[in-house]
């Protein structure tokens, strides 16, 4: 599938339809591999010491006092910025890094578990949701590809799944991410698209109610979210060649 995609319209988007606070500077209208993109995490909060429970005075206590239980602290998102195209913990080298990252702009995520490339990424849970205006693909129907742009029919964000890495060597630090894709051979918009032949994919677009549930589902559940978007929701229209 293609590895390009449009970033949101406004800054003001990411707060209204994501929750986070919208980027100070917003990158270039496309994204395309090695390209510096914007996607949603879980922030980084620091956990809170419980304060140990005190008896009464003139009061004894007979073993451990129970603690109250701490109430579940509440899910903080970030937007991150970060190249488009993974950058594996084990890659050796910043050029080596750059070489990769096209391969892996896009990963299938039935091999996002035992991939060489994501399966450390998968097991640490560091998943991330892409947001994006809309995609391009073409549409090779009439054997000579026509960019075609693929949005929701309502016109809102899509929020896409994808893996996010943090790749750091001799000082050097990259932040990368890589959306995920599904099959889509029987899917009645996306089947249109790809070269002949070929298994038709499209990206992981989550509903919007469960943007915060993929961020935080247990491993063994996380999996339940990769489902092609319903074809009713999505419209494609040819690119206007200017």
């Amino acid at each position: 599938m293609s590895t390009q995609y449009e970033c949101l319209k406004s800054a003001d988007l990411y707060a209204e339809a994501f929750g986070v606070a919208p980027p100070e500077k917003l990158p270039g209208k496309e994204v395309w591999p090695r390209q510096t993109g914007l996607f949603i995490r879980k922030a980084f909060v620091p956990e809170q010491a419980s304060a140990e429970p005190s008896a009464e005075p003139g009061v004894e206590t007979v073993g451990e006092a129970a603690a109250p239980a701490a109430p579940a602290s509440p899910l903080v998102l970030e937007l991150a910025q970060g190249q488009f195209g993974l950058v594996p913990t084990w890659v050796k080298s910043a050029s080596d890094a750059r070489l990769r990252s096209t391969k892996l702009a896009v990963t299938r995520y039935e091999t996002m578990s035992t991939a060489t490339a994501t399966r450390e990424t998968w097991l640490k849970g560091q998943r991330c949701i892409i947001p994006m205006q809309a995609f391009l693909e073409d549409d090779w129907r009439s054997r000579k590809p026509v960019p075609t742009r693929i949005a929701r029919v309502d016109g809102k964000p899509m929020g896409v799944a994808g893996l996010w890495e943090r790749w750091t060597q001799d000082g050097e630090e990259i932040t990368s991410f890589t959306l995920l894709t599904v099959n889509a051979n029987s899917h009645a918009l996306m089947n249109r698209y790809g070269q002949n032949g070929n298994e038709k994919r499209m990206p992981a677009i989550l509903n919007e109610g469960a943007w915060s549930a993929w961020l935080t589902a247990p491993l063994d559940k996380a999996r339940e979210f990769m489902r092609a978007y319903p074809a009713n929701l999505l419209l494609a229209n040819p690119v206007q060649k200017k």
